[in-house]
């Protein structure tokens, strides 16, 4: 099951490296998509966001630092609380967040005409279980 999950992964990375390419965001760096997608969805912190890619702090610092020269992200002071520092995605990040979601989307799509719809349903849900069995096998 771990190399199928690896190679599964490796599939949707390369669609996603691809179309950014093509679309001129070639200098998003590894794990920049992520990164960029995790903040267009909204809803969590940038921390839980760079926990989640398992990285150092040092690691995940020069990949915001990364993003922001690159033009993909602005950081600011949080106005309610000047120790924190805000991030948000500027239009180039926006853009390369929707062309990585783009080809998640179609690789979704090619999945669900290759298997159909309840088993990409019944994989989403077993992998949802896999998850949520992490702290309990750490």
């Amino acid at each position: 099951m771990p190399a199928l999950l690896r190679a599964a992964w490796w599939t949707y990375r390369a669609a996603v490296r691809a179309a950014l390419a093509r679309s001129g965001f070639d200098d998003v760096p590894r794990n920049g998509s992520y990164v960029l997608s995790a903040i267009a969805r909204g809803g969590v912190p940038l921390a839980e966001v760079i926990a989640a890619l398992g990285v150092s702090k040092q690691t995940a610092g020069a990949l915001v630092d990364s993003l922001v020269v690159r033009g993909y992200l602005d950081r600011a002071v949080d106005p309610a609380d000047r120790r924190r520092l805000v991030v948000s995605l500027t239009g180039r990040g926006v853009a390369a967040a929707a062309c990585a979601g783009s080809a998640v989307a179609a690789v979704d799509e090619a999945l669900e005409a290759a298997v159909g719809p309840e088993q990409v349903g019944c994989t989403r849900a077993a992998l949802t279980v896999l998850v949520s069995l992490k702290d309990r096998h750490a």
